[in-house]
């Protein structure tokens, strides 16, 4: 992975080296981190199991990880179904949370 693959993405890369001081290895290396977040997998069984607290839970320390890195497609769309589970709205999250996996997986396929 490169710089230049995650910009392709989407991915605001030069926000995300700001936020690693401009250290480019360890930027890499914690976006290549990212696919493997249990984060993922926690907001999935949550969901599937309608408990919006811990869905909220794992939802907002995505957010924060995905941010801090300026990961952008993944970023959006966790914000949108962090502030949906912030206001415990009742809804089907399976299209969400299916756009969100995507996006994970494009990642992951750019490792």
């Amino acid at each position: 992975m490169t710089v230049e693959v995650l910009k392709a993405y989407g991915a605001d890369t030069e926000e995300g080296l700001k936020r690693c001081m401009g250290n480019e290895a360890m930027y890499l290396k914690l976006v290549a981190m990212i696919p493997n977040e249990k984060n993922f997998e926690k907001l999935e069984a949550a969901l599937e199991v309608g408990d919006l607290d811990t869905a909220f839970e794992a939802a907002h320390a995505l957010k924060g990880v995905l941010g801090n890195l300026s990961i952008t497609p993944l970023y959006d769309k966790t914000v949108e179904i962090t502030e949906l589970l912030r206001s415990r709205t009742q809804m089907d999250y399976t299209p969400l949370l299916s756009e969100i996996l995507s996006k994970k997986e494009e990642l992951s396929s750019l490792l």
